[in-house]
């Protein structure tokens, strides 16, 4: 599993399973964001089905974040974490000057990592 600050690639089994793929642009002010996107990563790694996420942020405040989870009751269930559901509600509030969630179920996957 990777988070904000390793810039690691997610492990993930063989497909099927399922990216919730989420693009925002922060505002420039947005006190607060970065310790509730570390708590976030925090809590989702203990949500049940879920298998990990990459995100970037760019210096222009565009952001993709792509999670990874074995299906979509698993994803409804981290949807519904009341923790994260504040974070979100604190996101359009005032964070966000806009975002658009994405999610696929991905059926194909490979990569490669040098060994080095």
């Amino acid at each position: 599993m990777s988070d904000m600050d390793t810039g690691d690639i997610a492990s993930t089994p063989e497909p099927p399973y399922y990216a919730v793929v989420f693009t925002s642009v922060l505002r420039p002010d947005h006190d607060g964001y970065y310790e509730t996107a570390a708590l976030m990563a925090k809590l989702v790694a203990d949500s049940p089905g879920y298998l990990g996420h990459e995100s970037a942020r760019g210096a222009d405040g565009l952001g993709i974040t792509v999670a990874y989870f074995t299906d979509e009751a698993a994803i409804k269930t981290w949807r519904d974490n009341a923790e994260h559901a504040a974070a979100r509600a604190r996101g359009r509030a005032e964070w966000y000057s806009g975002f658009e969630l994405r999610i696929s179920k991905v059926e194909r996957a490979y990569g490669f990592r040098r060994a080095d």
